[in-house]
């Protein structure tokens, strides 16, 4: 099992430990709902150095793209962020990742810890037919490079305390290479998985003690709290964000899993799998992934039944919990298409008693 660069801090802090993607990772320090209200309300570390970070370059390097991923990365440009998908060749999803154009030579690619292996070995075998070679065109950082996510209403303000240049006001799904902390070359993002606003930070490995202590100085006066993995998930579950592993998987097409704006059937874009995703357009998704709350009292769970009024089963939660926020259960499931349309009465199988809810529309909460 691995340790993070912060692993240690975490201990300190008598965080609930436990591992995660082959990480000995933080779950709670104080309890999954304060931390959740902490993030809504003020502002939220969290250690996502497990992330998995591999840098693609060279002239090829957007060619190699456009086949791998289901966006359309040629509309990028410097500084700007993509969410995606890597097609399994099979009408599945390998990974969802996060695409960053540092120049029209170079790229880096976001993906999930428990994914990294995976991902890095379907990159690499794609891009001989690109002539990209492992360790110089295609390079797989992640046990380089530290990342912080700061998230939380107040984040920015607490980050912009470290940087010389204004950050505060940057954009959605942007990023800059800033300085932080005395810290140069830093990678500053605003993608954010909580719907609370805040930023990533990467950083090499040996510049993260620096960072670390320089942001519970600078977050001290506001309220700065640490956050585990258990809340991280139900801040994203109330935003509908899926989580892969649960709502997607190497099973679920981007157009069932509601990924079809990630899914761009422009001219020249010849990625895995199009032909596939185009049939499933053309013909209807037999299955869609929805979000839910629950209208009875129960907490839905992964893996549990979804059945209609007569208790025919048509579907199957992939995630769900009790919102911190709204104090009721919500979660997202796979369900037969004609049962999808919002505000469709479904119930959830919870100890073989049928608990109902209705189909909702996601976010849960506003942002």
């Amino acid at each position: 099992m691995k340790n993070t660069p912060f692993t240690k801090y975490h201990i300190e802090a008598g965080a609930k430990m436990a591992e995660f993607a082959g990480y000995n990772m933080p779950i709670d320090f104080k309890g999954i709902n304060i931390e959740h209200a902490a993030v809504r309300e003020c502002a939220g570390v969290f250690d996502v150095s497990h992330m998995g970070e591999i840098w693609v370059k060279g002239e090829k390097a957007l060619d190699f793209l456009q086949h791998v991923t289901t966006n359309n990365v040629a509309t990028l440009f410097d500084g700007k962020i993509q969410y995606t998908a890597l097609p399994n060749g099979k009408g599945g999803i390998v990974d969802d990742i996060l695409v960053y154009r540092i120049d029209a030579l170079t790229y880096l690619l976001v993906v999930n810890a428990s994914n990294i292996e995976k991902d890095w070995a379907h990159l690499c075998k794609e891009g001989e037919k690109f002539g990209l070679t492992p360790g110089k065109e295609l390079y797989n950082a992640s046990d380089e490079i530290a990342q912080l996510a700061i998230q939380g209403p107040l984040a920015m303000k607490i980050v912009q305390k470290l940087c010389p240049e204004q950050v505060e006001e940057l954009t959605y799904y942007t990023f800059v290479k800033t300085e932080i902390a005395g810290i140069k070359d830093v990678i500053l993002s605003i993608t954010g998985y909580t719907g609370s606003g805040g930023c990533e930070i990467y950083v090499a490995n040996e510049d993260a003690e620096q960072l670390w202590k320089a942001l519970w100085v600078a977050g001290e006066e506001m309220g700065l709290q640490n956050i585990g993995l258990g809340a991280r998930d139900t801040l994203r579950l109330e935003m509908g964000f899926c989580l892969y592993g649960n709502d997607i998987d190497d099973t679920t097409s981007p157009i069932e899993a509601g990924l079809g704006w990630i899914t761009k059937m422009v001219d020249g874009k010849d990625f895995i799998d199009r032909p596939v995703m185009e049939k499933i357009k053309a013909e209807g998704a037999k299955r869609k992934l929805v979000a839910f709350e629950m209208i009875e009292r129960g907490i839905p769970r992964h893996g549990y039944s979804i059945v209609d009024a007569e208790g025919t089963k048509i579907g199957e939660v992939t995630s769900g919990t009790m919102s911190p926020t709204l104090k009721k259960g919500i979660g997202m499931g796979y369900i037969a298409t004609g049962h999808t349309a919002i505000g469709s009465e479904v119930y959830i199988l919870i100890r073989d008693k049928k608990v109902l809810a209705n189909v909702a529309k996601a976010p849960f909460v506003k942002k």
